[in-house]
């Protein structure tokens, strides 16, 4: 069996602000933008998600939920350096990581011989160099799989530590939710409902084949993770899928000529993101819009050397749909990697 860590900083932006600033300890704080600016919440602290306070909302709403809220604008630029820092001590015990933000990632300890083998023990060090060498908490899951250790890093935030043996893996799965199961969001969670499923245990009461009828492939999956099992491999490199960038307006555009006039700065800074990587072709173009009533739609095209024009038609399409005020656009690049000179090619057959 593997030894896989999944390891989340605690509130990650909110705690390297407490961290440079104690001032903002004991209160609740959040990492965002500002309400004149349509800003959006990064993420808080827990002091704020107490309030119902909660990442990915917009900075309106949790002042209304918390109306002594501190704002605090992102800094990027520290919240790498600090993420560096951390990853440097993931990898005195393995080189099998794969990141998953600047604050997440797995790590395959199978072989680390590190802590004389023991998940645990290194688990438990990671914990210890990262508060004394950093000044911040972070959550580690261990489990024989991906799935289960992300599940078990979130079990004992913050500040936590939670270890699945092998011989533990049917009693702490048999209880589980199918709202913690990975590919499970909203609708997904609805539908299992409907079905009367909603622990692991009553998915395993089902037989496979009638899974699999009400729910397309997807059924496998659900019975292999309800079982806990996770064939998955900790990828230690991943290939980006897209580029994009987007803009919240502070007044939304009222039509379609104004959004058309706000694209070209749009393109400017995805272009600029681009030229960034390296080893990537564009394969499609993206435009996203989200009107003021927040319903959203996105429009795309496969396009190899997509300018402005095209950007423009993708606009209109998406635009057309609901012809309403809009408070979001954003533009993107569909990937693929560009393969190496010496990677084996298909031979034509002629």
């Amino acid at each position: 069996m593997r030894k896989i860590l999944h390891s989340d900083a605690d509130c990650f932006y909110a705690a390297v602000e407490m961290r440079d600033n104690p001032a903002l300890r004991g209160i609740p704080i959040a990492v965002g933008g500002a309400v004149d600016r349509r800003g959006v919440i990064a993420t808080c602290n827990y002091e704020a998600r107490a309030f119902g306070v909660r990442s990915a909302m917009s900075t309106a709403m949790a002042l209304k939920k918390c109306p002594h809220l501190t704002l605090v604008r992102g800094r990027m630029e520290v919240y790498k350096e600090v993420s560096t820092q951390i990853f440097d001590i993931y990898r005195r015990y393995t080189d099998l990581i794969e990141p998953l933000s600047l604050d997440e990632a797995y790590m395959d300890v199978s072989n680390s011989p590190a802590c004389q083998g023991s998940a645990t023990r290194m688990a438990e060090a990671i914990r210890e160099a990262v508060q004394k060498e950093v000044g911040l908490t972070v959550s580690i899951g261990v489990a024989p799989n991906k799935f289960l250790a992300k599940i078990a890093s979130d079990w004992n935030k913050p500040d936590g530590l939670k270890v699945i043996l092998p011989n533990e893996i049917d009693a702490f799965v048999l209880d589980l939710p199918v709202t913690k199961l990975h590919g499970v969001g909203q609708r997904t969670a609805e539908r299992l409902h409907a079905q009367g499923l909603y622990t692991c245990g009553d998915v395993r009461q089902q037989s496979l084949r009638t899974l699999l009828e009400r729910n397309g492939s997807f059924g496998q999956r659900l019975w292999d993770l309800a079982h806990g099992r996770d064939e998955r491999s900790v990828k230690v490199t991943r290939q980006r899928k897209s580029v994009s960038t987007e803009n919240t307006f502070a007044q939304d555009l009222p039509d379609l000529e104004h959004c058309r006039n706000a694209l070209p700065d749009l393109i400017d800074d995805l272009e600029r993101r681009f030229a960034r990587l390296t080893g990537y072709r564009i394969e499609g173009a993206v435009v996203k819009v989200k009107f003021n009533d927040f319903q959203q739609t996105t429009a795309e095209h496969s396009h190899t050397a997509p300018d402005a024009s095209v950007f423009n038609a993708l606009l209109d399409e998406a635009w057309h749909r609901r012809s309403a005020p809009v408070r979001l656009l954003g533009v993107g690049y569909r990937l693929s990697q560009v393969p190496h000179q010496d990677a084996p090619a298909q031979l034509p057959l002629w």
